[in-house]
């Protein structure tokens, strides 16, 4: 009930506006991302994520196209270091706010919980360029924001248990001390045609590999992603919250989103990551401070299966997400729900 009344939001929330037929090279995308481990009936560990992102048209460069703001081709003229050009490429830029929590087990306890992990918060924006062929994606990204209680996860949980009259963690007052935190991401992604889908029943897969490196993460990355259903999109699949992981705008000339005639389609997909992982500081703790940590995994691996939807200029995507265990002593792994709304105009 949940998940159908949020899904009705958002497709009214774009009604009417669809139409005429768009230009790859002029669409924009947003990307509205919900993540909750409610939809598993539980309440801890990562237990709550939002982010909301823009997918910039294709690009003749990032600091002189004039439908970027102002501001954009500021940042862009700082980060030439991550610009990629090369013939036939198609350039998009990527702006990204997000927020993320996590939480031990026990809300009731006040004191330290040595044997859990910490309580934390990240708040952050992105960065991020991307540079793609119909069947090849390159992600650069740079995240910055804070962790500690300037990320107001403390606040923004407890409005939300107020809100819904859930009880309240009492244990916030032992998280993470504030740090300023950064991550530099680069993942490159293949797509695979297993049957011909720009009509009709297709199916594909998705290959990715990757990396973090920063205070608040450094792994290596590799996963896949297989698609199955009619008229999957010409993008590079549906992910959910993580650095690199925009990537629901179209790819293709061929996108059903880019027509204004009555396009639609459904698909499921299945996917994995795996991360070989050097720091968490969700696990490991505040870098210079003494803060509560806890051992991590150096190994851990997500295992999703959804469902997506395509109507007209919407994307509407379900994914119910399976972790491995994270830290020494964790009683089990951990499951939770991600929705994610993809709108092109």
């Amino acid at each position: 009930m949940k998940i159908g009344f949020f899904c009705l939001v958002l497709l009214s929330m774009a009604a009417g506006a669809w139409g005429e037929d768009l230009d790859l090279k002029d669409s924009w995308t947003f990307n509205l991302y919900f993540e909750n481990d409610l939809f598993a009936e539980s309440d801890q560990d990562y237990t709550n994520g939002i982010k909301l992102s823009w997918v910039s048209p294709d690009l003749q460069s990032y600091i002189a196209d004039p439908r970027l703001p102002d501001w954009v081709r500021r940042v862009n003229k700082r980060l030439t270091f991550f610009h990629k050009s090369a013939e036939g490429l198609q350039r998009n830029l990527v702006i990204s706010i997000g927020q993320s929590m996590y939480t031990p087990e026990d809300l009731h306890r006040s004191d330290l919980i040595k044997d859990d992990r910490p309580y934390a918060g990240w708040l952050y924006m992105g960065f991020g360029f991307h540079s793609k062929t119909e069947d090849q994606l390159d992600s650069v990204e740079m995240h910055i924001g804070v962790v500690g209680p300037a990320s107001f996860a403390h606040e923004a949980q407890n409005f939300v248990h107020e809100l819904r009259g859930f009880e309240k963690f009492q244990g916030w007052d032992n998280q993470l001390r504030n740090e300023p935190g950064i991550a530099a991401v680069y993942e490159h992604k293949d797509k695979f045609l297993l049957k011909n889908y720009r009509r009709g029943f297709g199916t594909d897969a998705i290959t990715h590999f990757g990396g973090s490196l920063g205070n608040v993460a450094t792994y290596l990355n590799l996963g896949i992603e297989t698609r199955m259903g009619w008229n999957i999109p010409g993008d590079f699949g549906t992910s959910a919250i993580r650095p690199g992981g925009d990537n629901s705008a179209p790819g293709s000339r061929w996108d059903p989103r880019l027509s204004g005639k009555s396009a639609w389609g459904l698909h499921a997909f299945v996917s994995v990551d795996g991360r070989a992982a050097a720091r968490d500081i969700f696990l490991d703790g505040n870098t210079y401070k003494d803060s509560h940590r806890i051992g991590k995994e150096p190994l851990v691996a997500d295992a999703a299966a959804g469902v997506s939807l395509i109507y007209k200029r919407i994307k509407l995507s379900y994914a119910q997400i399976f972790r491995t265990k994270e830290f020494r002593g964790q009683k089990e792994g951990h499951s939770y729900g991600s929705l994610s709304f993809s709108y092109i105009y």
